[in-house]
C-alpha cells in the first residue's frame, strides 16, 4: 500500500484521507469499524472507479474528539480482527 494521503477539510471534527490501492473489502471493514466508535458522528467512504481510482474515506467525529486518534483506533481494532480471524484459518486441520 501507498501512503495514505490526507485531503485539508474545514472542520478539525472532520478528516478525509485517500488510502491508495486498497479495495471495498478494507474500506468497509474499516467503515464499520468506526461506526461502531460511540465518538463516530459518520464514516463514509467512496470509490469513483474501481478500476483507476483511488478510495476516499471521510470521517466525522463528535464534540471534541481527534479523528486521527479516532481512525487509528479502529485501524488496530481492525488489524486485531485480522489477526484472530488468520489464526481461526491456521486452525483449521
Amino acid at each position: 500500500m501507498d501512503d495514505i494521503q490526507i485531503i485539508e477539510t474545514k472542520s478539525k471534527l472532520e478528516l478525509e484521507i485517500i488510502v491508495p490501492g486498497e479495495s471495498h473489502s478494507v474500506c468497509n471493514a474499516l467503515r464499520k469499524n468506526l461506526m461502531e466508535d460511540e465518538d463516530v458522528e459518520y464514516a463514509v467512504y467512496g470509490i469513483d472507479h474501481p478500476l483507476i481510482a483511488e478510495p476516499n474515506i471521510t470521517i466525522r467525529v463528535k464534540r471534541t474528539k481527534d479523528p486521527k486518534k479516532v481512525l487509528l483506533k479502529a485501524a488496530k481494532q481492525l488489524k486485531d480482527e485480522s489477526e484472530e480471524f488468520k489464526k481461526l484459518v491456521e486452525s483449521i486441520k
